[in-house]
């Protein structure tokens, strides 16, 4: 499995990252943000996707401080348990660290622009994404808890495009209007709906997947990349 071995920010460790390399040269790099599940079948999965529309595609293992490598099924039930375990554990500002680490990472394999795209814990950290680093731009999916985060809304300096899923049983109907309420007019921040969609709709595989949703979610995220990091 191709693998690209990254040092942190502060230099107590390194930490892997999944990579998918195009043909030819890059046209940017994309740092693909992985679920409460690590980077399983389907995190790489899409950043194989990427790799064939020409991007660099780096996936790194936020969870490696708790549990290297670690790969779980979201529709297997202790799995999915386990997973709520490790992201209860999970340190989110030091994963955003390790995301800016990333981001250095692929721009020192000679690319200039560098996008991230998050789903579910990872919708909630490339929020986080496009306030503290310098990132491009940034795509989240169905992230939990960005009401609270609204609090760095004015750092967002680059393109954010976020996809809610309207029936995310992980945010509620009040949640969905406190975000829409708190980012709509800013100027840049894009944020579509997916009425009765659930959260994990786009996830590559398994049960939650809503391929019609999923398709049109995919089809904006690229449209956005291909806009931004041109």
């Amino acid at each position: 499995m191709p693998q690209l071995t990254i040092p942190t920010l502060d230099g107590s460790g390194e930490f892997t990252a999944y990579m998918a390399e195009p043909q030819g040269t890059p046209r940017a790099a994309i740092v693909v943000i992985q679920e409460i599940f690590g980077v399983n079948r389907g995190i790489r999965r899409k950043c194989d996707s990427w790799a064939e529309q020409g991007y660099l595609a780096l996936a790194p293992d936020l969870f490696w401080r708790l549990e290297p490598g670690v790969e779980l099924d979201p529709d297997v039930e202790p799995e999915f348990q386990r997973a709520l375990g490790l992201m209860n554990r999970f340190d989110q500002d030091q994963g955003v660290a390790d995301i800016e680490a990333t981001i250095r990472a692929a721009r020192a394999r000679g690319v200039h622009k560098v996008g991230a795209v998050g789903y579910c814990l990872g919708g909630r950290l490339a929020f986080m994404v496009a306030s503290r680093t310098d990132v491009d731009a940034s795509v989240g999916y169905y992230g939990v808890g960005l009401d609270d985060l609204l609090g760095e809304k004015h750092a967002i300096a680059n393109p954010l495009l976020l996809h809610i899923a309207g029936e995310d049983h992980f945010v509620p109907k009040e949640a969905q209007a406190t975000v829409h309420a708190g980012l709509d007019d800013h100027p840049k921040v894009t944020i579509h709906d997916y009425p009765g969609e659930d959260h994990g709709f786009a996830a590559e595989m398994g049960k939650r997947r809503s391929e019609e949703a999923a398709q049109l979610a995919d089809r904006r995220t690229a449209e956005f990349f291909a806009q931004h990091l041109s």
